[in-house]
Order: structure tokens, then C-alpha cells, then sequence
């Protein structure tokens, strides 16, 4: 696999790519205000809606990420659990339970019904792992056109809707950097995995190996703590890593809270992008103040200016978020 020449030219391919362009131009087209109870709006990891007369909120987030589920419906179907539980963990409340929608194509079809049962086994394994039970949820099969052997076949999304529970939603965590000079760090192992990555699908037009393993004791003992930071006002920014890698959520981060960042530990295309799970991106204004308690957590940058810059590159805000802005603006002739 060749390296990257341009960490920075990658970066902007992949925020203008379907998969992490901005859904602003859809979610502004309706009241997402409504009763004016709504905390977190769309574009963060979690939406996070307060419940009347109380300091509680409720934290809702989507997630599936079927590529990963073609390729092994088994960590498939554990990471699409795994990931709703890091969106609710990363705004500070705490996973209580999901609900779900089975898309697949024809279970009459030996492939299909074997990608069902697998996707099934992973959701159930990670559901006991993660204490975060399915209460409700339906199915739609038959996804795919009358083509012979069903080439036109959805791929398997087991979609996942997980609801979490905040005690005080004043300290709410959001994406967003809050200030210059704030210490970034990484918490989680990040080993680099780009089987069935958006980069290498992306950059090389290849949807090749397994997609990231999912350690269902790392993605507990790591949400505890990050909702543990959270609570005791820890940390001041937080996002789960996730499509495109660690480089994307730093961008994601920089673009909520218009403040760049310098990163120092992201030297390759295996770092910069790898897919690994289980990982958070947090920033602190006193780093001294995290212990890691036995969780791997390593110093990356730090907040401030305009840009990402990294060793060998450097990305203006202002054309990242353009390449973001720009898919379903121009998609949709707006």
C-alpha cells in the first residue's frame, strides 16, 4: 500500500467524500428546536435533550456502519452497539438501552440469512458485554432489486438507536474545541487498522481485509472513564474516533469550535486514519488533572490557530470546511 505524500490533500478528500460530508443543509431543513428543550443539536456525537423540571437530559444517537458489516457481519454487528454506546459516553450520559432496524437483503438467499444470523450474534454479544439491552426495534428484508442473484443487494445494516440517560445536563460534553492552548489527547490504543477504512476506499479505491476488531471490555472500561471525565468537568471537549480515523475527528473538532490545532503524534497514513475502535479524542485545560488509571491515553497537540498542522502538512479551516459544506450544497443545486 503506498504511503500518503499529503496527509493534509487526503484529509480534505475524505471531509468532502458522502460518508463525512456535513448533513447541515438536511437537518436545518425542519424545527430541531422544538419546545425549545434540545441541548445538543444535530453534528456532534449524540443529540441531548433535557427533560422538564429536572437538571436530567437524555443523549440519542444512530449509528451503522455497513461496510464493516459486509465484510464481517460478526464485528459488524458489535460495532454498530459498540459505537451508539461511545456517542452517548462522549456527551457525559450514560447508555441505558437501544432499539433497532434489521435492513438486509433476501433471507431466502443462504449468503443473506448467514449475514443476519452473524450481524444478530454480534449485537447480542455486545449488548451483554456492554450492560445495553434491545427493547423494541423491527426488521426490513428483501432489500434488492428482482436481478438475478440479487446483485443490487443492500448491504446489511443492522441500523442501532441508542438512548443514554445525563443526571445534570450542565456538564454536557459537545465536540467542539472551547479554547487555544488546550492540551489534545487520545484515549484508546490506536495500532493503525485500515482494513475497510473510508481512506483506503476513499484515496484507492479499495474495500479490501477485515474491518477493525472490537474489544467489547475496552469499549466499556474506556466509556466509564470518559464519562467519569466528563462529570467531574475534566475535560472540555470530547468525540468518539470513528469513520476516517483520528485525523477526521480532530478536523471535525477544529471545524464545531472554529480552532485549529497542532498535532505531533500523527506521522503516517496507519495513524492519521487507521479505524481503530474503542478511541476518544478529549481536551483538557489542565492535562494534569487526567489520570489515566490504567487506560491508554496519550498527549497529541494542542489547540490553537487556524489550521491543522501536523509533521509535513498543514490544512486551513476555512478550505476544510468548504470541502465538508460542499456535497449536499452542491448535490441539491441549494
Amino acid at each position: 500500500m503506498p504511503a500518503s505524500a499529503d496527509l493534509g490533500a487526503d484529509l480534505v478528500r475524505l471531509m468532502g467524500c458522502p460518508d463525512l460530508a456535513s448533513r447541515r443543509w438536511i437537518w436545518e431543513q425542519y424545527d430541531s428546536q422544538v419546545g425549545a428543550d434540545t441541548l445538543q443539536k444535530s453534528g456532534g456525537d449524540a443529540a441531548v435533550v433535557r427533560l422538564h423540571g429536572t437538571r436530567k437530559a437524555l443523549a440519542i444517537s444512530t449509528d451503522c456502519t455497513p461496510r464493516y458489516c459486509y465484510a464481517d457481519p460478526y464485528e459488524g454487528g458489535k460495532q454498530a452497539v459498540a459505537e451508539t454506546y461511545r456517542n452517548i459516553s462522549a456527551v457525559g450520559a450514560t447508555p441505558l438501552a437501544i432499539t433497532n432496524c434489521l435492513n438486509f437483503a433476501n433471507p431466502q438467499r443462504p449468503e443473506i440469512m448467514a449475514q443476519i444470523v452473524e450481524a444478530l450474534r454480534g449485537m447480542g454479544d455486545a449488548c451483554r458485554a456492554l450492560d445495553y439491552p434491545i427493547v423494541s426495534g423491527n426488521v426490513s428484508l428483501y432489500n434488492e432489486s428482482k436481478a438475478t442473484g440479487g446483485g443490487s443487494a443492500i448491504l446489511p445494516t443492522p441500523a442501532i438507536g441508542g438512548v443514554g440517560l445525563m443526571q445534570d445536563h450542565s456538564a454536557m460534553a459537545t465536540i467542539r474545541f472551547k479554547a487555544e492552548g488546550e492540551a489534545i489527547f487520545v484515549i484508546g490504543q490506536s495500532n493503525g487498522h485500515l482494513g475497510q477504512s473510508l481512506w483506503l476506499r476513499e484515496l484507492h479505491g479499495r474495500e479490501d481485509g477485515a474491518p477493525p476488531p472490537v474489544d467489547l471490555a475496552k469499549e466499556r472500561a474506556h466509556a466509564e472513564f470518559v464519562r467519569q471525565l466528563v462529570t467531574e468537568g475534566k475535560v472540555t471537549a470530547v468525540h468518539d474516533v470513528s469513520d476516517g480515523g483520528l485525523l477526521v475527528a480532530l478536523a471535525e473538532m477544529a471545524l464545531a469550535g472554529g480552532i485549529g490545532c497542532t498535532v505531533e503524534e500523527i506521522g503516517d497514513h496507519f495513524t492519521a486514519f487507521g479505524e481503530d475502535q474503542a478511541r476518544y479524542v478529549v481536551t483538557s485545560a489542565n492535562a494534569q488533572t487526567i489520570q489515566a488509571a490504567g487506560i491508554p491515553m496519550t498527549r497529541i497537540g494542542t489547540t490553537g490557530g487556524s489550521a491543522i498542522l501536523g509533521p509535513g502538512f498543514s490544512v486551513e479551516l476555512a478550505t476544510l470546511r468548504e470541502a465538508n459544506e460542499a456535497f449536499f450544497r452542491d448535490w441539491m443545486a441549494v
